[in-house]
């Protein structure tokens, strides 16, 4: 299986004539080019509110990420769930995207409030340090619920070392907060802070954290220097693709009606190609 699933990653020109399919030695491309094809046509299927969306730039490392951590089984295989909070923009901004990745789905675009000791309206200064109140960068797996001071609470497992490693010690959890609304802009100018916890409003606090809950991936981002130089989860080269990418490729391609070629040579069981999801000329080998 996992031969299989490297082998999804090469860019093979094949010459189809009779039941002969082209060597891998024809390979022309690698993993890399393959992904950022197939991220771009993720995003542009993504309904994304045209007023409101996420930035391709996060997008694209968020998912870099999520791909990393579901490669190393940090994640949920119940869940194809990838939450984005993007501090580069206002707080008064619904900057915290919650989307269904199988679906093509934003389930939540709202507000999220960053820590005390982060900034005013906007995100400017972000620590890993305890009692700093401040946001940590990167990414997280979610955990389980406890009932807290906010009411239901999710706690927060910090997977990038040295920028959010301690939030599980230091309590930054996904919880309920009446400082997370609009009345509370009106009357501040800008939304409320936390202790560092990407708290949301009161009213969405139990869906989201329903719908988040039980490993799924959160990515706090922010242009960081450091983070951008040394964050693990998002600069690691991709160099696999998982299972779920390629059956979901698969699925994509049979339901454009695009019937795969069929190959004899040892090895081979067949050759997806669809134009519509993959770039110009790529033909997917799948050996046995």
């Amino acid at each position: 299986m996992r031969r299989m699933i490297l082998c999804l990653a090469l860019y093979v020109v094949t010459c189809v004539s009779g039941n002969n399919v082209a060597s891998a030695t024809e390979t022309v491309s690698s993993t890399e080019a393959v992904l950022q094809s197939y991220i771009q046509k993720l995003y542009n299927q993504i309904d994304f509110d045209e007023k409101h969306p996420l930035a391709f730039d996060i997008f694209n490392k968020a998912y870099r990420g999520y791909l990393n951590l579901k490669n190393a089984d940090k994640l949920s295989n119940e869940k194809e769930i990838l939450t984005v909070c993007d501090f580069t923009q206002s707080s008064n901004n619904d900057r915290m995207w919650i989307i269904d990745l199988k679906k093509r789905k934003v389930l939540y675009n709202t507000y999220v409030a960053h820590g005390a000791g982060t900034g005013e309206e906007f995100a400017t200064k972000f620590s890993n340090n305890f009692d700093s109140h401040q946001s940590s960068l990167g990414f997280y797996v979610t955990g389980d619920t406890y009932i807290g001071e906010h009411g239901n609470s999710l706690r927060l497992h910090g997977m990038d070392f040295g920028f959010n490693h301690n939030a599980f010690d230091r309590a930054i959890v996904i919880h309920g907060a009446d400082y997370v609304n609009d009345r509370f802009i009106k009357g501040n100018e800008r939304l409320g802070r936390s202790w560092g916890c990407p708290a949301v409003d009161s009213k969405l606090a139990q869906p989201i954290i329903n719908t988040v809950k039980g490993g799924t991936c959160l990515f706090v981002y922010y242009p960081d220097k450091a983070y951008q130089k040394s964050a693990y989860w998002m600069n690691k080269k991709v160099d696999e693709v998982p299972q779920f990418l390629m059956d979901d490729m698969t699925l994509l391609a049979s339901a454009k009606g695009k019937a795969p070629l069929k190959g004899t040579k040892k090895g081979v069981t067949k050759v997806i190609y669809d134009k519509s999801l993959l770039p110009k000329d790529f033909h997917m080998v799948l050996p046995l």
